[in-house]
């Protein structure tokens, strides 16, 4: 079966570090944007199935390093936003789909675009 593109709505469903949820054919697909970019991923961790889409959007925590390399303590890395599946906290890069300590696990991305005020994503 080929793809097909799909219109969800304007573009203002979906604001800057935000989401929509939609459900096209019986998949429910997470859109999100950052810095003016949308993002489209299937709504089922790659961990055990929960809702991710539907999780927390934080930044990504990182370790802070001394000169030495000693552990100083943790920041939150703004450039880096991530979701957390609200079932058993997996958290994936929003830009890339890919879990933050083992790309192993990601989300099953779609095409999205915006035309004219207007998205449409392709499954």
């Amino acid at each position: 079966m080929s793809a097909v593109q799909h219109e969800i709505g304007s573009s203002d469903l979906v604001p800057e570090r935000g989401r929509y949820i939609v459900d096209i054919e019986g998949t429910t697909i997470g859109i999100f944007r950052l810095d003016g970019v949308l993002y489209a991923y299937e709504n089922i961790c790659a961990h055990q199935g929960g809702p991710v889409c539907q999780g927390r959007i934080v930044p990504r925590v990182r370790e802070r390093l001394d000169d030495a390399k000693q552990a100083i303590g943790l920041t939150f890395d703004e450039t880096d936003m991530h979701i957390v599946c609200p079932w058993h906290g997996f958290e994936y890069s929003i830009t890339t789909g890919i879990h933050a300590g083992d790309p192993s696990f990601r989300l099953r991305a779609f095409p999205v675009e915006e035309r004219e005020g207007t998205i449409y994503v392709t499954c």
